[in-house]
Order: structure tokens, then C-alpha cells, then sequence
């Protein structure tokens, strides 16, 4: 679980373009959305891309995402119940 921490976290820093940060400097807990990485609704778009492709993840509906979304370690948890690759 926690590689799969790690490496969403590089992912997340990748396909957002968020420049200067490091993996580390992202709390698995901390919200995604809001006051955690302030993250708006075309960053979600882009990590259902990544799911997608990544992790063979599609979701069913933009709820779905709200809950998936809420931190890298609910995300983490999520892929691994629900790969597919």
C-alpha cells in the first residue's frame, strides 16, 4: 500500500504540472480539494484520466470521484480494491 502512496503521489505531481513540489511535501491524508492541495474540478478530470489509464479504474459517476478523491490514501485504497492493471 504504501508504494502505491508513493507512486500516486509522483503521478499526481506529473499529470497536475505541480512544479517545485516533491512527493513528501504531499500528506496522504490531507484533502486533495480545498484547504488540503487545492485541487479544482479540471484537476479531477485529470486524475480519472490517470486512473483510467494507469489502473484500468473507470468511474461510474462524478460522486463516485468526490469520495475517491478525498485524499492519496483513500485514492490508493480505492485502486487497490479496483484495478484492473
Amino acid at each position: 500500500m504504501e508504494q502505491l502512496i508513493e507512486e500516486l503521489k509522483k503521478q499526481i505531481i506529473e499529470v497536475l504540472n505541480l512544479e517545485g513540489m516533491k512527493p513528501e511535501d504531499i500528506d496522504e491524508n490531507a484533502p486533495l480539494f480545498g484547504e488540503g492541495l487545492g485541487l479544482d474540478s479540471i484537476d479531477a478530470l485529470e486524475l480519472i484520466v490517470m486512473m483510467e489509464k494507469n489502473y484500468g479504474i473507470k468511474l461510474a459517476n462524478a460522486s463516485e470521484g468526490r469520495e475517491i478523491f478525498k485524499s492519496v490514501r483513500i485514492m490508493a485504497e480505492y485502486i487497490q480494491a479496483h484495478r484492473t492493471k
